[in-house]
């Protein structure tokens, strides 16, 4: 299944479908959804990365179980915006995940959305353990956020 921009992501999305934000690591896949209304992402939780096949099958089952019908996934552009080695790798997963799951994707810019969320962690006084296991679906959260304020910021009013 061919990846979709943001603006025509939204488009093909029916009415009152949620969408699922997606931050593929190489441990694991932080996993955030957003409200029927398509305005707020909320962390949702973190699977383990496993082959594609598996990791499709849980991220389908969370689709039918909360309504969704689109994915965004984070792209891991470099400092300047290149497509680096793992941005292209990301690409290929997000292909092959929309393939396996029936669902239409977009990709949006994730970079430094890890380390950011990293830091406001750090500075919320929170230990190793409770950052590493929140970290990965507040990352998704947040780069839903972003794909849905851009989608909020270029839609004609």
């Amino acid at each position: 299944m061919a990846l979709f921009n943001l603006m025509q992501l939204h488009a093909a999305m029916p009415p009152g479908a949620r969408l699922i934000g997606l931050d593929p690591g190489s441990k694991r896949i932080g996993v955030a959804l957003s409200d029927v209304n398509r305005q707020i992402a909320s962390p949702y939780s973190t699977i383990v990365r496993a082959k594609l096949k598996h990791n499709a099958a849980e991220i389908r089952a969370i689709a039918d179980e909360e309504g969704a019908a689109g994915l965004v996934i984070g792209l891991p552009l470099g400092i300047d915006g290149d497509l680096v080695p793992a941005a292209q790798a990301a690409r290929d997963w997000a292909h092959a995940l929309s393939a396996a799951t029936g669902l239409p994707a977009a990709m949006i810019d994730e970079s430094l959305t890890t380390s950011e969320v990293q830091a406001l962690l750090i500075n919320a006084d929170m230990t190793r353990a409770r950052r590493a296991a929140m970290v990965d679906k507040l990352a998704a959260a947040q780069i839903l956020q972003m794909a849905l304020d851009a989608v909020k910021s270029t839609a004609p009013s």
